[in-house]
């Protein structure tokens, strides 16, 4: 093999290994996504809170310690509603379950729909915030000018870190574009249909 055709190889070889690195990396960051929402799911890294129920845990409340918990509500451009916390901080104690009323405001006549997205601050606080009953774990649905209150219900677990003596849930509402999804699963079901093929090949038919 003289060297022309030794450096055709080496191209090649070249080429072969660059598209497959670039594959890979293709591969790695379309799975990122996924793979790092998993990983703060379990670690509480960021603040993400599980979107599900918890069941209270019925273990001893420790009363020797207090912990500071704060509340933030925030809005956010293209939803017209206002959201308020009947007490912005309270002090609950390991192991105890509580409850405290968030109320939401529709200004607009209209109807709307939105949800509240939660945080927690620390993030290593996540793990050990059980909540029980939430108004985030689905969306909501105002009329024009309607108020409505919904009561958080949490526990903080007894082993939460002696470190942390606040925590900070931080609740941000989004709009969602109902008529959309409304829309999307119509389609859906019309499309698993069995009798949806037949009646579209019937009025073809009637049309030709």
């Amino acid at each position: 093999m003289d060297s022309r055709e030794q450096n055709q190889v080496g191209v090649r070889r070249t080429v072969i290994r660059t598209l497959a690195v670039l594959v890979g990396m293709f591969a790695f960051a379309f799975a990122l996504v996924p793979l790092y929402d998993v990983f703060c799911q379990i670690t509480g890294i960021n603040g993400k809170v599980d979107a599900t129920a918890q069941s209270i845990v019925h273990e001893e409340v420790d009363e020797s310690r207090y912990v500071n918990v704060q509340f933030i509500t925030r809005g956010s451009a293209g939803l017209p509603w206002q959201m308020s916390v009947e007490m912005r901080q309270m002090s609950v104690h390991p192991g105890q379950t509580a409850e405290v009323d968030f109320t939401f405001t529709n200004n607009s006549p209209s109807e709307s729909w939105g949800r509240a997205v939660p945080s927690v601050s620390p993030s290593n606080a996540t793990r050990h915030l059980r909540k029980v009953s939430c108004f985030c774990f689905e969306e909501q649905r105002l009329q024009g000018d309607e108020r409505l209150t919904i009561p958080l219900v949490f526990q903080l677990a007894r082993d939460l870190p002696e470190e942390i003596n606040t925590i900070t849930l931080v609740y941000t509402l989004y709009p969602v574009d109902r008529a959309e999804q409304n829309a999307s699963m119509t389609n859906t079901r019309l499309m698993n249909n069995p009798n949806y093929e037949l009646k579209n090949n019937k009025a073809a038919g009637e049309t030709i």
